[in-house]
């Protein structure tokens, strides 16, 4: 959702964390669990707390509330 919002591909996303892009397609999917180290990375990059970006919980889906 951050990504979508801020326009930006997950090619770019991929590139600036130094991962492939399918990478980036798996952990939006939640088929994929980052290293400690890249979810910091990807919080980093989008400027917002960790637990922003990754729960323990799954999230619920847009639009279903």
């Amino acid at each position: 959702m951050l990504r979508a919002e801020r326009g930006i591909s997950r090619r770019q996303l991929a590139e600036t964390l130094g991962v492939h892009y399918q990478t980036v397609g798996y952990l939006e999917r939640g088929e994929y669990s980052p290293s400690l180290y890249l979810a910091l990375r990807i919080a980093q990059y989008f400027e917002v707390p960790v637990e922003v970006v990754f729960s323990t919980e799954p999230f619920p889906r847009i639009g279903s509330q």
